[in-house]
């Protein structure tokens, strides 16, 4: 897998809130793995402390982290660090519900990554996208995403625990659409209800 895409904290990871599409964690292994790291400042301690402050809700502290790593990252020039790092960023302002500022930045992030053909970073930071505009109900965009996501991780040869992971996204976007699409249908047919002459 991409040096840039992949997180040692998988591990803690247990699987996806299915309504939300948000990780399940093992909360005392994240803390643990926080403790581990301590003070350290490289590179990929901050990405890593980023990935788990966000996910143990710590989100303050994670996108102190996060514009730490961006910086530093954009220090040592590596332009493939920086987008992972910038995408980790995101994912974080996702979280705080800041969700117009992670599209624009994951929007900047899918250009670039697809413009240099770092398709591992494009699939990372496409999913993550999607997961915005899930949680903003926009379902068609998010649905979009999700599958773009899933034939870049085929391509690029994924594992097949990480192709179920991303196929589940999309089933569950698909349900979420369609139960929206039904309760517009509904919305319309009264309305028209409403307007027929009496």
């Amino acid at each position: 897998m991409n040096r840039t895409t992949w997180e040692p904290t998988l591990s803690i990871i247990l699987g996806y809130d299915p309504s939300t599409l948000r990780e399940r964690v093992d909360l005392r292994a994240a803390d643990e793995r926080l403790d581990e790291l301590g003070s350290l400042r490289s590179l990929s301690a901050l990405n890593e402390k980023t990935v788990l402050l966000r996910l143990l809700g710590r989100l303050d502290d994670a996108i102190v982290v996060g514009n730490e790593a961006v910086r530093q990252a954009r220090f040592t020039g590596d332009r493939e660090q920086l987008l992972g790092a910038r995408i980790r960023r995101a994912q974080v302002l996702q979280y705080q519900g800041k969700l117009d500022e992670a599209i624009v930045e994951l929007t900047g992030c899918v250009d670039e990554a697809r413009g240099r053909d770092w398709s591992a970073l494009e699939a990372f930071a496409v999913q993550n996208r999607g997961k915005c505009y899930f949680d903003q109900a926009d379902y068609e965009n998010a649905l979009s995403d999700m599958t773009a996501a899933v034939f870049l991780r085929e391509k690029l040869g994924a594992s097949p625990a990480e192709i179920e992971g991303a196929l589940t996204a999309v089933a569950v976007v698909q349900r979420f659409l369609e139960a929206q699409r039904a309760a517009s249908g509904e919305v319309a047919r009264s309305a028209d209800d409403g307007a027929a002459p009496a």
